[in-house]
């Protein structure tokens, strides 16, 4: 199991080296949803924190959006065994957007109370770095998205500065693709937590997912191909920096 994971985490080392994601003395939070992409990257930095020449802190941190029957308990127990502090942070961001507004567009303020909610416990926690698991594939769905519902060329970045929290978000995933992880996770057996919210299936990112499946199977490097456009575009930040490409 271990010849897997350091496989994996060097898949992660060299988005953290070419995108320069992790400086020395960071100290870093894993955004965990409790899902397998958020899990899979918690166990990488940790694995990857032991060899790794610059020093950083690594935490885990949860925002408990308020649905029903999400245990976090095996995440913690994870987190205790690991020796990594982890923060649960209880919201009633599902009671707002889903029963006071009922939103149209639940996922867009979701999102948005949900970035405020880990900005604000990072900051409480004296954390300068929270890195989400986004992946290869959710990078080329991301950008399919804005260019085929908004006409906007677009996705989001490797690393983003957010200068009015002093917060960096990092995504350490970007060259491991959702296959390649959802194997690990049940090779490694890691704690999922499943998630109920309504609009897991009936968003525009599942459409996307199935456009994409259909697409894939007539054209196999269909993704690696708009992968490398958008670095070559290249995208705000999605250039890779050019010593470590030499």
């Amino acid at each position: 199991m271990k010849d897997v994971l350091d496989s994996f985490t060097g898949l992660v080392r060299k988005a953290v080296d070419e995108y320069e994601l992790i400086g020395e003395g960071d100290r870093v939070a894993v955004g965990v949803s409790g899902g397998k992409d958020s899990l899979v990257l918690l166990l990488a930095l940790n694995q990857l924190r032991r060899y790794y020449p610059k020093h950083f802190e690594l935490a885990a941190i949860t925002i408990d959006l308020g649905f029903e029957g999400m245990d976090f308990q095996p995440v913690q127990e994870l987190c205790e065994k690991l020796e990594i502090p982890y923060f649960c942070k209880k919201t009633d961001i599902k009671e707002i957007v889903f029963d006071l507004r009922r939103e149209d567009n639940p996922c867009s303020l979701c999102a948005k109370m949900r970035r405020g909610a880990l900005n604000e416990l990072m900051q409480e926690q004296g954390y300068n770095r929270l890195a989400l698991g986004h992946h290869f594939d959710d990078a080329v769905e991301t950008f399919l998205m804005s260019l085929l519902f908004e006409g906007r060329i677009t996705c989001f970045e490797p690393f983003t500065y957010l200068p009015d929290s002093d917060i960096t978000i990092i995504r350490p995933l970007i060259y491991a693709g959702e296959q390649r992880i959802q194997n690990l996770a049940e090779k490694l057996q890691v704690p999922v937590v499943e998630n109920p919210c309504p609009q897991d299936r009936s968003s525009k990112r599942y459409e996307i997912k199935q456009l994409m499946k259909t697409m894939c199977a007539e054209y196999p490097d269909m993704k690696s191909k708009i992968f490398g456009a958008m670095q070559r575009y290249p995208l705000p930040n999605w250039a890779p920096k050019e010593k470590n490409r030499k």
